[in-house]
């Protein structure tokens, strides 16, 4: 493990937000003094917790899953490694910080929500379809075939649910698949598949498709459950109960009156409860290490240091980011979206352009800094064999996250449906994936997921809010919501993309070598 390599790696992703958010603060959109010292200064704080995550997650949380999941597939019995992988999607997803967060903002929409019990059904919406997403994997049912079914069953679910809840339902889907839970299930499924695909080779069946192909995609399933579960819960709310949709303004809190004051102790006071909640997504996943090694792995002391090593590196680095994120990027972003979001309100055409330019730079950039993004690339490139190079990967998944956040600036601006962006980017997809490698169409979907963590969570959402709230449309909250989906989904097709570019590539190539042989 390289600390400094990963700090550059993190610095490069980083610092251009930093540093196009402090040009724009001096130009176009003043934040103040304060408010712009403590961005910059979160910005320092999230390089340097997303440095020792992503370290972290190297050393203590990705060989965990990959060795549970190898260990549990030798078992060689499917209801055991199903009930785990259920219990085990059902438990770090309660403790994801990300899904605490959106729970909070879903009350926004409807303050008779119920936290507790919108958490628990996300969670067993994640477990359930990761328990189908590894079924898939041991029976080698065809992804693409698959997610085509789920999401037609998916959409006329979500047009059952209240309108209020469409949008918050897809951002689920995004937000739930955060830094702790993404490196877990998708070494699980790596681990899973490296088995499965070893046994069906010694047993004389020939490869019957390779690792790579069943290695990604339980991410992308996963995703599913969330959303199902906030369409199920907006459907039962609505039969029992009235409610009514929340403002742009309800759920943006009260704009921070920026001065010259530093007000550097706000980072003081997001600490306990970051603190608390990094507690919380960690000691679900420390003691399923525990038992994992206890009953399954038996690792040497050795191994389980370097483990508990990385565990502390994930606590420490993890609250760090948060803190950095709460305390100066979510501000930051809030107080930018409400001034150019004026602008674009009243100010005509050009303003509305600098509004959705600014939106895709930002989209651009910040899906680098998500920890889980570097976590896929990484992944992706040591399973293809370095086929899939992963700045050729960040490069796909930026132009698609550009497109998704320009859109949702346009949408805020003008009111028109999520619907009218969702199905035909979704049936594009669906429809790609018929084309597509299967290696891609799994990391496609995997993207989706992982795409939309805690710097979209966090700094877009809060951007997108206050030009919500400062656009004065007629969509009040629904215009704020939906734009992590939008996110979510713009990597299917990205990526899909890039498979068939590599396919065709592949092909002509292969064609060339055997005409030469001629």
């Amino acid at each position: 493990m390289n600390l400094f390599l990963k700090f550059k790696e993190t610095a490069a992703s980083v610092l251009p937000i930093v540093a196009i958010v402090t040009v724009l603060s001096l130009t176009f959109a003043p934040l103040g003094t304060g408010l712009t010292v403590r961005f910059i200064l979160s910005g320092i704080m999230v390089v340097v917790g997303l440095t020792l995550l992503l370290a972290g997650v190297d050393l203590g949380i990705t060989p965990i899953g990959e060795r549970s999941g190898a260990a549990l597939t030798a078992k060689r019995s499917l209801p055991l490694l199903l009930s785990v992988s259920f219990v085990i999607g059902l438990l770090v997803t309660i403790a994801e910080p990300d899904v605490q967060v959106l729970a909070d903002q879903i009350r926004g929409v409807s303050p008779a929500v119920n936290k507790w019990a919108l958490v628990i059904l996300i969670a067993v919406g994640v477990g359930l379809f990761m328990l189908l997403g590894l079924l898939r994997t041991i029976l080698s049912l065809r992804l693409n075939y698959l997610l085509i079914v789920c999401y037609v069953l998916l959409f006329i679910l979500a047009f059952c649910s209240p309108t209020a809840f469409q949008g918050v339902a897809f951002d689920a889907g995004g937000a739930t698949t955060g830094p702790m839970t993404v490196p877990f299930i998708m070494a699980l499924g790596i681990g899973v598949a490296s088995v499965r695909t070893k046994g069906h080779t010694e047993q004389g069946g020939g490869s019957g498709g390779s690792q790579g192909d069943e290695s990604f995609g339980l991410t992308g399933m996963a995703s599913i459950g969330p959303v199902a579960a906030v369409c199920i819960y907006g459907i039962l709310l609505s039969r029992s109960q009235s409610y009514s949709a929340g403002t742009a303004e309800s759920l943006s809190g009260t704009v921070e009156a920026v001065g010259n004051s530093l007000n550097l102790h706000v980072f003081l006071e997001e600490l306990p409860s970051v603190t608390k909640e990094v507690c919380l997504a960690l000691i679900p996943l420390i003691v399923l290490c525990a038992a994992f090694q206890v009953l399954l792995l038996k690792m040497p002391p050795a191994q389980v240091r370097r483990m508990l090593k990385g565990l502390a590196y994930s606590f420490i680095g993890l609250v760090i980011f948060l803190v950095g994120t709460k305390g100066g990027f979510m501000p930051a972003g809030e107080k930018l979206g409400l001034t150019l979001g004026g602008y674009a309100s009243s100010g005509g055409g050009a303003y509305v352009l600098l509004l959705v330019a600014v939106g895709m730079v930002f989209g651009a950039v910040v899906v680098c800094a998500e920890p889980a993004v570097w976590v896929l690339t990484e992944q992706v490139e040591q399973v293809s064999g370095g086929m899939i190079k992963r700045r050729l990967m960040l490069a796909a998944l930026s132009c698609g996250v550009a497109l998704s956040i320009g859109l949702s600036m346009l949408r805020i601006i003008y009111s028109f449906s999520l619907w009218w962006i969702l199905l035909p980017g979704y049936g594009l997809s669906l429809l790609l994936s018929l084309f597509c490698p299967p290696l891609f169409v799994g990391i496609a979907f995997d993207s989706g997921g992982v795409a939309s963590g805690p710097m979209t969570s966090t700094f877009i959402l809060s951007f997108a809010i206050g030009a919500a709230a400062a656009s004065g449309g007629h969509g009040g909250a629904e215009m704020a919501f939906g734009i992590i989906a939008l996110v979510a989904m713009t990597p299917l097709v990205a990526i899909q993309i890039l498979g068939i570019v590599f396919k065709i590539k592949s092909g002509m190539k292969a064609k060339g070598k055997k005409e030469g042989v001629r």
